[in-house]
């Protein structure tokens, strides 16, 4: 793009915090980098910049994407208190990024507490917000009240499900400014060449066996059970299957998250079939969803994922509750006899014949394609007065 075109272009700045949700974004920005009439600015934090989580930083710079600020936040601690004090001082630090970069509108996704102090920076800042992936419902973690208060401060919503499209709705929000465009890690899949078996053993340094299972479980912020109970019930469960392979990924930079972490290393310190990782990077990591017998845990991976892949999921607890869910899942409660049951149900492929239906219901791709369409034909300086429509 030459100099006297690029003073006519919207800034769109996106930032993102976590690896998961780098994954989903991934195609969106890239395409905003490639636009005639965007230009984007992408601010990295969170667990992004911290080697305890991978320093995923790394897999953005590797994708050759130009970062116009890394704003430090995350604390030594996943007590509340730190993950409050983390809160603030990402409110700090987005009120001196927005001011450097006056971007004309913020792209964010999802419900993290970083990005809901982003959201709030912005709004002081009178900067539009577009969200993607409102309206969806995760009751057992306090994601969800943070998710139904980035909508309330944005001005444009792009969701995941007319289901959702109907939440948001109930939000007050007009629907001319909520589009349903899909899940975006829908779109992540279609248009990623994952890497053979061969090649993603040697990659990853682990041997699969004839069976084997990716496990994936966060803290659940809002169950009455602690997130440390729960994950001890699960490896009880695990620790009855020594002949399956099982590949482990960290949890997120939550409440409670380092302690999921510290038994998740001791298991597999005394189990030689299992291995963890700080962060797989997204074609590894859904290159081992593709190959596994089952995705187990909490995460939203093997709601919105999986079903893509032909993979059956083991939906543990509260934390997804709320969610569309393909009939190929199955949900249990974190108690080990209840985990082990449905384990054998899968790697015995002893289920209802339903199960066996892999329905995504987040859609078939394009989600990326038509936010940076939308975002390309928005007049931003419309969006930040809204009116509040009530439900007839």
């Amino acid at each position: 793009m030459n100099a006297s075109l690029a003073k006519t272009l919207t800034k769109v700045c996106v930032v993102t915090g976590s690896r998961a949700e780098y994954g989903l974004l991934r195609r969106v920005i890239k395409k905003i980098d490639l636009s005639d009439t965007l230009e984007l600015q992408l601010v990295v934090t969170g667990m992004h910049l911290s080697p305890e989580f991978g320093y995923t930083i790394e897999e953005i710079i590797s994708d050759d994407i130009k970062i116009h600020k890394r704003v430090e936040i995350l604390l030594s601690s996943d007590s509340p208190e730190g993950t409050t004090k983390s809160m603030g001082l990402a409110l700090i630090g987005f009120a001196d990024a927005f001011k450097e970069l006056k971007p004309d509108i913020l792209l964010i996704l999802g419900d993290r507490f970083e990005i809901f102090a982003v959201a709030t920076a912005a709004l002081i800042a009178r900067i539009p917000i577009a969200h993607c992936h409102g309206g969806e419902l995760t009751e057992g973690a306090f994601d969800d009240a943070l998710r139904h208060s980035i909508t309330k401060m944005s001005s444009l919503h792009f969701v995941a499900a007319s289901e959702y499209a109907k939440r948001v709705h109930q939000l007050g929000e007009e629907k001319s400014r909520v589009i349903n465009v899909g899940g975006l890690g829908v779109d992540a899949i279609k248009e990623i060449t994952l890497i053979s078996k061969e090649k993603l053993q040697e990659a990853i340094d682990f041997t699969f066996s004839e069976k084997n299972i990716l496990v994936s479980f966060h803290a659940v912020t809002l169950d009455n059970t602690p997130s440390e109970l729960q994950m001890r019930e699960l490896l009880n469960a695990l620790d009855k299957f020594p002949n399956i392979g099982i590949i482990f990924t960290l949890p997120n930079a939550d409440t409670d998250g380092r302690k999921i972490i510290s038994l998740i290393q001791k298991f597999c310190r005394e189990h030689n079939n299992s291995q963890a990782y700080a962060s797989l990077g997204q074609l590894k990591y859904l290159s081992c969803l593709k190959y596994v017998d089952a995705v187990v845990g909490n995460s939203s991976s093997g709601l919105l994922e999986a079903p893509s892949l032909q993979t059956h999921t083991i939906n543990i607890g509260s934390r997804q509750k709320g969610r569309l869910r393909s009939p190929s899942i199955i949900d249990c409660e974190p108690k080990s006899k209840e985990i082990e049951l449905a384990l054998l149900k899968i790697l015995n492929r002893v289920t209802d014949e339903n199960n066996y239906e892999f329905i995504n219901p987040y859609g078939n791709g394009g989600a990326a394609e038509q936010i940076v369409r939308h975002l390309e034909n928005t007049d931003y300086k419309l969006l930040n007065q809204k009116f509040f429509v009530d439900l007839k």
